[in-house]
């Protein structure tokens, strides 16, 4: 098996950085904003954070390629380091707490390129949570001081807690039916969003968190924490990982019942 624990090493390095850029802005009366073209904000702490790793990662990985938020694709190779600077960008501009860097390495393999090594840290909330594969998920503030986390043993849907995003997504893609039936299902709903959800699946906090419309970048680091925390990351679909556009994680005992209730598309959705 592959050792991770020096690319593990990295991804803190990199987040350090990270962390410093974007507490550094956060809150700032004078922070810049702008509108991207599919009607997302992107602030200069994004782009900042993502020049950092960046810079960081070519001195320190050469040989590996970069996919980024902000900055897109760089390079070629059978290692691929994903990048969201801040995921929660709406949070970060209107001085919410909830937003993270995430950090992920990726290998090529007979599926494609896999997540191995994830990272997610949420400096405004003192909150990091990192895994690599095969050597278990974990928090704490470094490496030195960390405590190894695990899903929860839940394993009915009336004592299950799920978290999601908004209603809007799932209303748009013809799943709302699906998704309601799931609140009424479950003993507890919470609409904590973004990176966070998942974290406390693999932790055990809550046992359930899904969203209807993610990119590579949001999921690749939290899937390996879920996975290596000893849950279950998929899409809506059931394929395992970050690949389906979307994302359904569980403590795993829950997770085809979960699957049940979102993956259906109301009837007049077609």
């Amino acid at each position: 098996m592959a050792d991770y624990h020096d690319d593990l090493r990295l991804a803190h390095v990199l987040a350090d950085a990270a962390d410093a850029a974007t507490m550094d802005r956060f809150k700032a009366l004078d922070l810049k904003v702008e509108t991207k073209p599919d009607m997302t904000p992107v602030s200069e702490a994004d782009r900042a954070a993502e020049e950092l790793i960046r810079g960081q990662l070519q001195r320190a990985r050469p040989r590996d390629s970069v996919l980024g938020e902000e900055y897109g694709e760089q390079g070629t190779g059978p290692r691929r380091w994903v990048i969201d600077p801040i995921d929660g960008t709406k949070n970060y501009v209107r001085g919410v707490p909830v937003w993270a860097t995430l950090i992920a390495l990726t290998e090529a393999g007979p599926g494609g390129f896999q997540p191995v090594v994830g990272l997610v840290s949420a400096p405004a909330l003192g909150r990091r949570w990192w895994a690599a594969k095969g050597l278990g998920a974990y928090t704490g503030r470094s490496l030195t001081s960390a405590s190894r986390i695990h899903v929860s043993q839940v394993g009915k849907m009336a004592d299950a807690s799920f978290a999601y995003s908004s209603l809007s997504g799932w209303e748009e893609q013809g799943r709302l039916g699906g998704f309601l039936d799931l609140t009424r299902a479950v003993w507890r709903t919470r609409g904590y969003g973004d990176f966070w959800p998942y974290m406390m699946v693999a932790e055990g906090a809550i046992d359930l968190a899904a969203e209807p419309e993610l990119s590579l970048w949001d999921m690749a680091a939290p899937a390996v924490v879920v996975q290596e925390a000893g849950g279950s990351f998929t899409g809506l679909d059931g394929a395992p990982g970050p690949h389906s556009g979307n994302a359904a994680a569980s403590n795993g005992l829950l997770h085809e019942e979960l699957l049940g209730y979102l993956g259906r598309r109301d009837p007049a959705a077609g």
